[in-house]
């Protein structure tokens, strides 16, 4: 056959096969005319270096595994000198994930550092303006499981896109293999600024501002648990959102869904209160384009950041 016909069967480019032949890989007859002749079994060496490369071997370390095949084996991988190949590349993957993993590690101390830094609230019990935000009535009433979240597991992410304080579009079916969490929760209060009317006495209403606060400051234990991101979701506008961003300082960002638009897709649970529609606690776990895992009900507020940090822990990737 012709390169181009070899290029085509294997799912590479003419330029590659050339490539591969000037490092005496594929070694096709010639006919009288001088015209490259190739076969099927050049057409097979072709797609093992293109699944050695998929794997982050290079090509001109493949040769252990084609000369495998040139003596008579039936695998690549059937030789000493393929296992070996093997062996180093994963000693070199290695050295290099703990390599990101260090500068990872130091950019989530940098970050969390930054965002504790200057911040303008203060730990309940200091009497402050700021404790009616911060501290947890003793009598706050406990949500109840009415499962009214029991058909979220597995469910998949809708394809819609939600706007992050950053001003990105967030779409939540194209969040990536490692896993996000995205808890949702109805309102943050601000300081000077009245809570709707019985806030107190709604089952799982208070307590988003210590929510908040709970995920910032177990944020670089969630990363480093296997979580890719962290989001907090609610109906408040970005400009809403932002504001409580930078008051808490928060490591990460916050999504707006003010039209419910999520709660309408996936069914989530709203409750209504002094006339404003607002989303009831719980957290998702999303992985690919599927919600892996739910919380809900949501209690206490103040301590979930660390039972979801508990459930990351329980069930490694």
């Amino acid at each position: 056959m012709r390169i181009s016909e070899l290029a085509h069967e294997a799912g590479v480019t003419t330029k590659a096969v050339r490539y591969y032949e000037s490092l005496g890989l594929v070694r096709p007859a010639r006919l009288t005319n001088g015209y490259r002749d190739y076969t099927g079994d050049d057409v097979r060496l072709v797609r093992e270096i293109r699944a050695l490369l998929r794997l982050g071997i290079p090509v001109e370390r493949t040769r252990p595994f084609l000369e495998c095949l040139a003596a008579g084996s039936a695998y690549i991988d059937d030789c000493p000198a393929s296992l070996a190949t093997y062996r180093e590349a994963i000693d070199e993957l290695t050295g290099r994930i703990e390599a990101l993993t260090a500068r990872r590690s130091a950019l989530i101390a940098h970050l969390d550092a930054a965002a504790r830094r200057g911040s303008t609230v203060v730990p309940a019990g200091t009497g402050s303006a700021h404790d009616a935000h911060l501290a947890l009535p003793a009598d706050l009433p406990a949500p109840e499981d009415d499962g009214a979240a029991d058909h979220l597991p597995g469910t998949k992410a809708p394809a819609i896109a939600l706007t992050d304080t950053a001003g990105r579009g967030v779409r939540l079916d194209e969040l990536g293999p490692r896993r996000t969490v995205i808890y949702v929760y109805p309102l943050t209060g601000r300081p000077g600024v009245d809570l709707p009317e019985g806030w107190n006495s709604i089952p799982g209403a208070r307590g988003c501002t210590t929510e908040a606060c709970d995920f910032r400051d177990h944020f670089q234990d969630l990363l480093e648990a296997g979580a890719g991101r962290v989001y907090g979701l609610s109906s408040q506008d970005t400009g809403y959102q932002n504001e409580v961003v930078d008051r808490l300082r928060l490591p990460f960002g916050m999504l707006s869904d003010p039209d419910f638009a999520l709660a309408g897709a996936l069914g989530l649970p709203t409750f209504e209160a002094s006339g404003t529609r607002l989303y009831r606690r719980l957290t998702l776990v999303l992985r690919d384009d599927r919600i892996e895992h739910v919380f809900h009900p949501v209690f206490p507020p103040n301590e979930h950041a660390g039972q979801v940090l508990d459930w990351l822990r329980a069930n490694p990737l």
